[in-house]
């Protein structure tokens, strides 16, 4: 048998693909397939947008896989946001590297989810408190700090809801709280970003960041536009509690749409380009979008169907 073949594809991949970025992709890959085949009977049951809805724990759950494993390939990089008053910085890397893989296993496979989803929104909190609000009050006037507190907020939420509906299902007390809290955070954050979708329409839709859509992409204000107004109608309809679950099933059905037909040839981009932080750059913004777009699923997932 001739080896050449697979030993120059084993060098492809090994220079195209540098470790961080490899095992990010590795570690998404894997909470896909286990997410997928945990949810396959939900889905198959599920009818309409249900089916989307049904989505939304392995829409949740790949993104923190992929965190989990960028914890361990850059972690001399990301202890260096540890808050200087902590000690053990790399040892607080590591062991949110750790939470973040063991949360993604649980939420995908539907196991200890109220514990799960009740650690990670804490942890999420606790990452606000310590490091998204500081920055963000000391610089103020910056857009962007406040993009990325209400993606954070959103996040924590996203945890109490998924907690919250685990608790439902097994009729424990605080459930509908957990929900109704992550709900009102959830709302907020969308009208904020919807407003913001109007002030920035070249900017990455869905979370707008300090990124650019790519040229190459057609109709880019349209996008922007039509982002903004669905974010802006659901997170009211949220906030009020007027047909919240229907707004947050067409909000995190479009939110996923973003992230197939969007960041999706924006990761491609990205991996095709021979520098390792423009490939982990497109990972992070991809699976950044898919996890705001699983918060706000689990949200219409949590959410009871209207009498």
């Amino acid at each position: 048998m001739n080896l050449h073949p697979i030993n120059g594809v084993a060098s492809f991949l090994f220079f195209a693909f540098p470790s961080t970025a490899f095992s990010m992709c590795v570690a998404g890959i894997v909470l896909l397939v286990i997410g997928v085949w945990a949810a396959r009977g939900e889905i198959a049951r599920a009818r309409g947008l249900d089916k989307v809805v049904a989505l939304g724990n392995l829409c949740f759950a790949v993104p923190l896989a992929v965190f989990g494993a960028e914890h361990f390939a850059l972690a001399g990089s990301i202890m260096q946001l540890v808050p200087k008053y902590m000690p053990g910085h790399l040892f607080w890397t590591y062991f949110v590297g750790v939470a973040l893989l063991a949360a993604s296993l649980s939420i995908a496979t539907r196991i200890q989810v109220r514990w799960s989803g009740l650690l990670f929104g804490i942890m999420m909190f606790l990452f606000v408190a310590m490091m998204d609000l500081p920055g963000t009050l000391a610089n103020v006037h910056n857009r962007i700090s406040w993009v990325l507190f209400c993606r954070e907020l959103s996040f924590g939420a996203g945890g109490l809801v998924l907690a919250g509906g685990a608790m439902q299902r097994s009729h424990a007390p605080g459930k509908s709280a957990l929900v109704t809290v992550g709900r009102l955070i959830i709302a907020l954050a969308a009208i904020f970003y919807g407003v913001e979708h109007f002030l920035h329409p070249t900017n990455v839709p869905g979370v707008p960041l300090e990124k650019f859509m790519p040229e190459w992409i057609p109709a880019r204000p349209l996008i922007s536009f039509l982002t903004g107004a669905i974010l802006f109608i659901a997170g009211v309809s949220m906030l009020i509690g007027k047909k919240a679950r229907m707004a947050a099933a067409y909000l995190g059905t479009w939110i996923l749409v973003l992230v197939i037909f969007i960041y999706g040839p924006i990761l491609i981009a990205s991996l095709l380009d021979s520098n390792t932080g423009v490939k982990v750059e497109g990972i992070n913004y991809f699976a950044d979008t898919l996890l705001y777009a699983g918060t706000i699923l689990v949200l219409a997932d949590a959410t009871p169907r209207p009498d």
